[in-house]
């Protein structure tokens, strides 16, 4: 390879690396979740007059330039090449080889990470990873320049992948999820790319979610039914308010009741249409454990920790001891908060922490 061709690599190597590190950065400038890269600065001002450079230095070499670094990679090295972070499903065991330029996320899922050769740094902390060390989930970890690493699944995993990569054991790409208000780097990003693709729960039109929205008892024990593989629906006519056998909660609600996850309210309604409080949700899943045959023993003073637990009502009291000793429910801000209502979102977490802690 000639001495010229070796510095139009190395020169569209970098700007490769400014471009896309600057494009894939989610978070504004100085924020704190990238206080080491600088989003506008890299586009506005580094990146632009990086290729302005190299275009009156190499002219049409920085095309072949560009084909001829992406042969390297794809041909001589193994490596392949993916941008916009795409999201993978990895597999316990599983890993994923990264070099200089390439970012990882891990979504779900525990992961350790090996550096073989460079620096890896956790951008979303401004420090070094050290190799060994088990990553943090939602935090991105950037290849700096001459860096090999190497991440390995230690269970079923989740993450979001851009730059050069290869994999090894069970590594799949995923389709990204249609919602334009879940974005990837969000904290609910796993838990509702977990419910959605196994279809616990639906989207509420065909491009969003809406995660803040509150969830109704009709959804939550629609969500339970898919989750117990929607079996047959049960009698009708028990709720006043559950007669309509095209409700999209019907056969949820009658084969609950049917099953003793539900019992409704004193004057014989259901209150499909109320939002789910936090310890209703925790009595309704308490009773679907039982009902799996799951394990539904409850410590006796794991409450206490929580400054107001003397708000959760007395029939909800053992469901959500045992909520918490599972880490189904883990408290929100340090508080349980049992007579507030829950997201959208905030379901779509404790579904997930159940089938993770518990089972279906």
């Amino acid at each position: 390879m000639g001495a010229d061709l070796k510095r139009a690599l190395a020169a569209v190597l970098v700007l490769v690396l400014v471009v896309y590190v600057a494009t894939a950065s989610a978070s504004p400038a100085g924020g704190a979740e990238d206080p080491l890269i600088s989003r506008n600065y890299l586009n506005d001002q580094f990146a632009a007059s990086m290729r302005n450079e190299i275009t009156s230095a190499l002219g049409g070499a920085v095309d072949k330039s560009i084909g001829k670094l992406n042969e390297i990679y794809n041909e001589k090295i193994g490596y392949t090449f993916t941008q916009k972070f795409m999201p993978v499903s990895i597999s316990a065991g599983g890993s994923v080889a990264l070099t200089t330029g390439a970012s990882f996320i891990l979504t779900s899922g525990a992961a350790s990470l090996t550096v073989s050769s460079g620096t890896v740094i956790n951008i979303s902390t401004g420090r070094a990873a050290a190799t060994g060390s088990q990553m943090t989930t939602n935090q991105r970890y950037f290849c700096t320049e001459e860096t090999k690493a190497r991440i390995t699944t230690n269970t079923v995993a989740t993450g979001l992948i851009d730059g050069y990569y290869f994999t090894e054991g069970a590594v799949t790409a995923v389709r990204p999820l249609p919602f334009v208000d879940v974005p990837p780097g969000a904290w609910f990003f796993p838990a509702i790319d977990f419910v959605y693709r196994n279809e616990f729960f639906a989207g509420t039109g065909a491009a969003t979610f809406s995660p803040g929205v509150s969830m109704t008892r009709g959804m939550f024990v629609t969500v339970l039914y898919r989750l117990g593989g929607r079996p047959a629906a049960g009698p009708g006519g028990i709720f006043s308010d559950v007669k309509d056998p095209s409700a999209f909660y019907y056969d949820a609600v009658t084969w609950a009741n049917a099953n003793g996850i539900v019992k409704g309210y004193e004057d014989g309604a259901f209150q499909p249409d109320k939002s789910v409080t936090r310890e209703e949700m925790a009595v309704i899943m308490h009773r679907y454990a039982a009902f799996k045959e799951r394990d539904i023993a409850a410590p006796d003073n794991n409450l206490s920790a929580f400054p107001d637990n003397g708000r959760v009502s007395a029939f909800a009291a053992e469901a959500t001891r045992w909520a918490v000793s599972k880490e189904i429910i883990r408290g929100s801000g340090g508080s349980l908060l049992p007579q507030n209502t829950a997201t959208r979102a905030e379901v779509a977490q404790i579904v997930f922490n159940y089938c993770e802690k518990v089972g279906q």
